[in-house]
């Protein structure tokens, strides 16, 4: 069977489980809200959080983890064809997807969905290593663990106001996934965030200027989300490119 037809499949099973996603985050029990005198500047200027089931609510949240979802899929069924590996990454594909969503509403990465899934990913990883692949493929997995998120860690501990705890408990989980896959994936994929999100920063800093009463700060989660798919699909290739090979 082709490459094709794993995208085409994978596609559409992470297209379905992205519908099915506000469901989940409908039932996710609401964080405990801070008193005023506990918020930062930026937490009173944004207001009350969203509710997770007001977000799950919204009309457009279904049809965009759906259409995200797939083509995300797609892609990752395109680039690793019938491999073993699809089986851990297009359910994972929906996961962060809509935790994306919610991190765009809310500011939060709810750890309820966050660290099960590292679990599960972490199972998966040591199951594929047993079975399919090697020892040494999970230990470099279980190295980027790490690497990825005692950076994002320094990076939450030296400015908290820039980067929330659940990007943090994110890293952990996308860095595992990308390094098992090799470290093109890892150093391309954990790092592509900081690069996609400059783009939407530069333009709300231009806009700053002309508007001073802007308060907007954008959640860098779905950053990192992305930029794990840019080193999933293009890792390899990218630093072969950069490399001169």
């Amino acid at each position: 069977m082709s490459d094709v037809e794993a995208a085409v499949v994978a596609a559409v099973v992470a297209a379905l489980l992205g519908y099915l996603s506000p469901l989940v985050v409908r039932r996710l029990p609401e964080p405990p809200e801070k008193p005023d005198e506990e918020k930062s500047k930026h937490e009173l200027a944004e207001g009350p959080k969203e509710l997770y089931a007001d977000v799950a609510a919204l009309r457009w949240f279904a049809v965009a983890a759906a259409a995200v979802s797939g083509l995300a899929g797609g892609l990752i069924g395109l680039t690793f064809g019938w491999d073993w590996v699809l089986v851990g990454l297009v359910p994972l594909v929906p996961v962060v997807v809509a935790l994306s969503i919610v991190d765009l509403r809310t500011r939060l990465l709810p750890a309820v969905v966050v660290l099960p899934t590292t679990w599960v990913v972490l199972a998966l990883v040591v199951a594929h290593a047993g079975l399919v692949a090697t020892w040494g493929d999970l230990q470099r997995g279980l190295t980027a663990m790490v690497v990825g998120y005692v950076f994002y860690w320094l990076l939450w501990f030296i400015y908290p106001l820039g980067l929330g705890y659940g990007d943090v408990r994110l890293s952990a989980v996308l860095a595992l996934t990308l390094g098992y896959l090799g470290w093109p994936y890892f150093l391309l994929g954990m790092y592509a965030g900081f690069l996609l999100l400059g783009v939407p920063g530069l333009v709300l800093a231009v806009v700053k200027r002309k508007a001073s009463y802007l308060k907007t700060q954008f959640p860098f989660g779905p950053f990192m989300c992305a930029g794990a798919l840019v080193g999933i699909v293009w890792g390899p290739s990218v630093l072969s490119g950069l490399a001169g090979g």
